[in-house]
This record gives C-alpha cells, structure tokens and sequence, in this order.
C-alpha cells in the first residue's frame, strides 16, 4: 500500500481564496452569511445564504475564452488552478505527466441545467443555447476543468449528497494507494443557486431567520436547520515517493478513509451509521481514537443530524470525550453541499500545521439530549498532527477521513 502525501492545496469561498485566509477567518469567528432580501426569497422564513459574491473567474483564468462554462465549471477551474500552482504543477509539466482529477459535488449546474430548462419549455426548443447544453450534466465542471487543464489522466465525478467532497478524496486516495496513479487532484464543488435553494427550504432543512439574523448554531438548542453556503476546494494527492522524487513540499498525509450508509434512514443517518464511518477510517488508518488530537463535525445546525452526530462521536470516543476538542465550522460557512467535506479537510489540516483550532461559532450550551463533548466554542490551542474529519448525508452516507500534518522542520 502506497502513502498518500498532500502537496498542493486550492480554495475559493467567501473566506478568500487560500487555506491560510479560510483558517484565519474560522478562527476568528466570522460569518459568511449573509440575509437574502431578492424578491425571490421574499415570502420565505428561510433567508440566510453564503454566496461567494467577490467571485471574479478572470482573476484565475486567462488566455482562453470562458463562455463555455459555466458558473460551477468556473470556480472549479479557478481553484484546479490554484491546487496546481501550489503544488508545483506547471503547464510544461502537466504536458509529459497524466494528472486526473475526481471531483465531489451534489448538484452540479444546477442552475444551468434549470435555465435550460426553462428557456426549452417557455420559448421553444430551437431557442436553447447548443453551448449551454455541455453544461446540463452532472460532471460537466470535472470535464471542463480537465479540458481548461489538460488533465489526462481519470475523470470522475462523485456524488454522494453532502458528502460527495469527502467521498471524492477517500476514492482518489484510494486510487494511489492500490491503483497506478501518482498524481490527482480531488475535492468538492457546489454552487448557491435559487433552484438548491427553494429544494431545501420546501424540505423544511433550512433554518428559520430571526430578523437579521439566524444563523444556526451545530449542537445548540435553538438550532432548526442549515443555511446554504457556496465553495471550492481541491486538494492535490500525490504517490509520497514521486511527490519527493520531484522536490515537492508535502504538506500532509492522508491515512485513511472509511463510509457506511443507512439502510433505515428516514431522512437522517442514525448514530450506529455514523459510528462505523469513524471506526472504518480509523482501522484503515491504523489508528485508534486515542491517536487522533481533534475531530472536524459534519454538525451544521439540522436538528436530528446533530444529535446523532455527537451520540456518534461520543460512543467512539469512549472516555476520552474530555481530551479530543470537536469543531463545526459550518456554523460559520454555512453547508457546502459537496464542497463541504473538503473544506473541512483542508481547514483541519490547517489548524494541525498551525497548532490552533477554530471554535463553533455561537455555541454557549448543547442541547440536553446531546452527550457531553469537549466542544470547541472558541479557537483555542492544538497539540498533536492527526485529525479525523465526518460528513454525515441527508440521504443516508456517512463517510470519516483521518489527515495527519507533516511537523515543518526547524
């Protein structure tokens, strides 16, 4: 079994467009919510969103047209492209060497495949754009981004609900420790769109406004849904031998993953579910829970989801509640949808290289029927190099991930 080394990282979320610039503003408690007053929204009691309004896809892409993509295949071009350059990837090099991509996301285009719809239905079929109809299917951003780059090797796009993200980086890691790559970039892709939008609030899994604010709180009492967020983030996995072969700065390691699903699920995976997620990435890391130093929760203010996350975790732990501090850093991004599990990934990894931990934003006290958990309410210091990150479907997936940093040497 090959290791799985970390080299290169790219993000974009309304947080900025760096890990260090994520971390930076987790830890400092800010929100990226913001209240929707479009008429759209108007006659709704759910009216927080996180889209990434500074998003301008020229900053990153250049020398080629871009009205072939879309929005979603713009932000996922625009983060390959950071993911590349940070790891030291250049376009000479990406010309003799197969680097693949696998790409987690939820909905995709949604609102491009909903636009194409509407124009169909509404004005006729010989008024739809032939250009937009690339666009309409589930792993056009992995193929357009493939193309953007000249990304050869595989192509995959994962989804798997709100987990699709850390599916993706359990699949493409698994594809260097068995299989014969050495190179791939992986991790999530959502867009915040009104079609997303109105699904979840019909489904009543939004939370509910209170004037200006709202926001949920994971874990809290008060908490009655999630507020949609927007992102993404791509890691680059590299073969640790041909990472070093080539003078790479690894910057962290994947040891493990480990994804179960609920056969019972009403609309929530039970705590049994989410336990054996944990537990299969642990055993695949070789590790026990008392080598873990923190835990990144998928909690994101869903009132059963929660719940069974933290009997989840508590069960795992099994007596070390007091020592392995947990954080929820969708209580400041908002849900993700397929971006989020990377972006947990990436923060996690963040806090482990920069020894602190960002706190759950608002969380005073946990709801009665919630275990006791050493929740982290503010940032606070981190000891150690490995983490474990969850995300937990509303569909039934539950899939676990363990990142370990590399110590940087003196």
């Amino acid at each position: 079994m090959k290791r799985v080394a970390i080299t290169g990282i790219g993000v974009i979320t309304s947080f900025g467009d760096s890990p260090a610039a994520l971390h930076s503003t987790l830890c400092n408690g800010e929100n990226a919510s913001y209240r929707l007053d479009l008429c759209e929204w108007a006659n709704s009691d759910s009216r927080q969103g996180g889209q990434i309004a500074s998003f301008q896809p020229e900053t990153y892409l250049q020398g080629k047209p871009l009205r072939q993509l879309d929005r979603t295949g713009r932000i996922v071009a625009s983060v390959a492209k950071l993911a590349l350059e940070n790891s030291g990837w250049t376009p000479e090099m990406l010309q003799q060497h197969d680097v693949g991509l696998v790409l987690g996301t939820m909905f995709s285009s949604m609102h491009t495949i909903a636009a194409f719809d509407r124009h169909g239905l509404t004005q006729g079929p010989s008024y739809v754009s032939p250009m937009d109809f690339a666009n309409t299917v589930l792993n056009a951003a992995a193929g357009q981004t493939a193309i953007w780059h000249n990304l050869r090797a595989i192509n995959s796009t994962i989804s798997a609900g709100t987990t699709s993200g850390l599916m993706a980086l359990g699949y493409a890691s698994d594809l260097i420790r068995y299989g014969g790559y050495t190179a791939l970039l992986a991790g999530g892709a959502d867009e915040f769109c009104f079609e997303a939008w109105c699904g979840f609030e019909r489904a009543g899994l939004l939370c509910k406004s209170k004037g200006h604010c709202g926001f949920p709180i994971p874990f809290s009492a008060g908490r009655s849904g999630f507020a949609l967020g927007e992102g993404a983030a791509l890691l680059m996995f590299e073969e640790w031998e041909a990472a070093q072969e080539r003078g790479a700065s690894i910057l962290g390691e994947i040891r493990g993953h480990g994804s179960s699903y609920d056969l019972t699920h009403n609309s929530d995976c039970g705590p049994e579910t989410i336990n054996r997620a944990m537990k299969a990435a642990l055993n695949d890391s070789h590790m026990s829970p008392g080598d873990i130093s923190c835990l990144s929760a998928s909690a994101n203010g869903s009132v059963m989801a929660d719940r069974n996350e933290a009997l989840a975790i508590h069960a795992l732990l099994n007596g070390s509640t007091d020592s392995i501090p947990v954080t929820a850093i969708k209580s400041m991004l908002g849900e993700a949808l397929g971006a989020s599990g990377t972006l947990q990934a990436i923060d996690l990894l963040e806090s482990l290289r920069s020894h602190t931990l960002p706190g759950i934003r608002g969380l005073e006290s946990h709801e009665r029927e919630i275990p006791e958990l050493h929740f982290c309410r503010k940032k606070q210091p981190l000891f150690g190099h490995s983490g474990l990150v969850n995300s937990v479907g509303i569909d039934g997936n539950a899939c676990s991930l363990v990142v370990s940093a590399i110590p940087e040497r003196n």
